[in-house]
């Protein structure tokens, strides 16, 4: 394993600042605090660099609100300067960490996502039951409270074994302790962070490679906490559910969902990123389907009808597509 080997001065230039804003502002130029930040943009970002380079930089509070996406979470949004910052780090240390995972981790990833895990659950089924022909199981897994786990101290050291320039580190672990989950002292990523989607994918990264390399699953796919495990044999999923939890336990502190772990068949549906996964065909599920209809009977624009469409299009769906037109809802 190469380590990062890149400097903190590299990376923290004005002219790399310039382009992380750049990007930053894709999306957001109408937004208050963005306008009031680039109406004195050279200003700000000199003062963030001597900041930076002095290392007397302090990340500031956040702001939180709540939204349902699709349901009920705890956002925690930082400062115009703060989010420039995270977007620099992103930009230079992604394409780096990105080459370490796995190929079936698809959470926050280029080129990954909801939908590319969905099918390849699908590939992964059809693989493992020899297309229907052979009795398959699969274990679900979801881990509880999972951005708020996240342990400071294990993911610092994590980070250490990667990056190898001290100030690096620094400047990491500023951003790593900006935040704290309510009664967890040195735990909890801020959700709304683009270093944090970053960051857990580093985390998760540990369980990862412990799934792939000493339990050796070869049918296994995460997208953030949620993970799926496929074998024939039911007892090898009992003992492998068995040295996940002591894992994450002993590891990484954190612990599987109860209530959201189960063991079935691949043949009677696995619930997996909003679809119902059969071997052959899936479709939306239940609550999916009640909380689409609900959105559309209270806006029926052409631009929600058409990201609705879209969404569906990705499963078997057909009688969703008509009632959608022709608004039977």
């Amino acid at each position: 394993m190469k380590k990062f080997v890149r400097k903190y001065n590299d990376i923290v230039t004005v002219s790399k600042l310039l382009l992380a804003w750049g990007e930053f502002l894709v999306g957001k130029k109408k937004r208050n605090d963005v306008i009031i930040f680039q109406s004195r943009l050279m200003d700000n970002i000199l003062d963030l660099y001597h900041d930076l380079k002095s290392k007397s930089y302090k990340h500031g509070d956040y702001q939180a609100f709540n939204i349902s996406d699709p349901k009920p979470r705890n956002i925690h949004k930082a400062t115009v300067r703060d989010r420039l910052l995270h977007h620099l780090l992103y930009r230079e240390t992604y394409k780096y960490f990105d080459n370490l995972f796995i190929y079936d981790s698809y959470s926050c990833r280029i080129n990954k996502g909801t939908h590319k895990a969905v099918y390849r659950l699908e590939e992964l089924s059809k693989k493992i039951s020899k297309n229907g022909s052979k009795n398959a199981w699969v274990l679900k897994c979801d881990i509880k409270k999972f951005f708020a786990s996240i342990n400071h101290s294990i993911l610092k050291n994590i980070l250490s074994k990667y990056i190898a320039d001290k100030d690096l580190l620094w400047l990491f672990g500023q951003v790593i302790d900006s935040f704290e989950t309510t009664g967890r002292v040195g735990c909890g990523l801020p959700l709304g962070n683009l270093t944090s989607q970053l960051l857990v994918n580093i985390y998760m990264n540990e369980f990862d490679q412990f799934v792939k390399r000493e339990l050796k699953v070869r049918n296994y796919l995460r997208y953030a906490d949620d993970f799926v495990l496929l074998n024939r044999d039911k007892g090898c999923l009992i003992d492998w559910k068995i040295k996940i939890e002591r894992f994450l336990k002993d590891k990484l502190k954190l612990s599987l969902h109860r209530e959201k772990v189960f063991l079935k068949t691949v043949y009677s549906g696995v619930d997996f990123l909003g679809w119902i996964q059969f071997n052959d065909h899936r479709v939306l599920r239940t609550i999916s389907k009640k909380r689409m209809f609900k959105k559309l009977e209270k806006n029926y624009s052409p631009e929600v009808v058409n990201s609705y469409l879209g969404l569906i299009k990705h499963g078997n769906a057909k009688k969703l597509e008509d009632r959608i037109i022709n608004e039977r809802f």
